[in-house]
């Protein structure tokens, strides 16, 4: 018998920013990571808001958006919901940076 042997791909970190903000801006923090492919496409992502002041389960996750389990999905206070209007990694970080400003001050 052939065993099929698995191909790992390889994803390269194209963003790692991390922000910690006062707590006159809020608190929290804001972390945002994407990978890309060798086309240079992003193909995995998440970015989250997390503040343990506002929201103490889900690891903190006020907000977050990533592409984890194969689709697209909105974090929302530990309520996950599917994101059906994907059109981009930028309009979904666009998205994000609306939201998050919510409840930054």
């Amino acid at each position: 018998m052939v065993r099929k042997q698995k191909i790992k791909v390889k994803y390269t970190k194209a963003v790692n920013e991390r922000y910690t903000l006062s707590r006159k801006h809020g608190g929290g923090r804001i972390k945002i990571e994407a990978w890309v492919d060798v086309n240079g496409d992003v193909v995995k992502y998440n970015m989250a808001y997390i503040n343990y002041d506002l929201y103490q389960q889900d690891n903190g996750r006020v907000i977050g958006y990533d592409n984890a389990h194969d689709y697209h999905h909105m974090h929302f206070f530990g309520e996950i919901e599917p994101v059906n209007d994907f059109i981009s990694y930028e309009e979904i970080l666009e998205r994000f940076e609306k939201v998050i400003r919510e409840y930054i001050k």
